[in-house]
């Protein structure tokens, strides 16, 4: 393996691990709701309060602890790699503009906090298709019946 490869698939498992556990831990928790930091949301105040109303907490809640969860199975396995990173930037941009005080993200930066580095690292795979290095992605690119299917280039790798 050489050493730019090798650095590719720690970074995708690192962030797969750090996704996979923020989603396990909310699924694990049955008390776990989003409804609270989204009600605290200074920045675009009804959008994010639209999704802590009550008729539509229970999906924010789905959808954040199983996104989580399958963004982090993604990245780990290295499956499906480029469609679960556009999903995590999405998620981390969400998470970003949701901050209490935008834009103040820790006590640390002024603009660029976790959820940026994510996302960014998160582009860097879309971009280096960081899931045929060593992911299962480069193992189904190689099947016969997945090489006529237009779609999974996008989507794979």
């Amino acid at each position: 393996m050489k050493t730019p490869n090798l650095l590719l698939v720690f970074l995708r498992m690192s962030l797969g691990w750090v996704f996979f556990w923020a989603g396990i831990s909310k699924v694990a928790d049955p008390t776990w709701s989003a409804g609270g930091f989204l009600q605290k949301a200074e920045t675009f105040q009804s959008f994010f309060a639209w999704w802590a109303s009550p008729a539509m907490l229970p999906v924010t809640n789905f959808l954040n602890e199983w996104g989580l969860l399958l963004i982090g199975l993604s990245l780990i396995t290295g499956l499906f790699v480029r469609l679960s990173s556009f999903f995590g930037i999405l998620l981390m941009a969400l998470y970003y503009f949701a901050r209490l005080k935008f834009p103040y993200p820790d006590a640390n930066s002024l603009f660029v906090d976790s959820h940026v580095i994510y996302a960014l690292l998160l582009g860097y795979f879309i971009a280096t298709r960081a899931g045929r290095v060593y992911g299962l992605d480069g193992k189904l690119q190689k099947l016969k019946r997945w090489k006529n299917i237009k779609w999974t280039g996008v989507w794979l790798g």
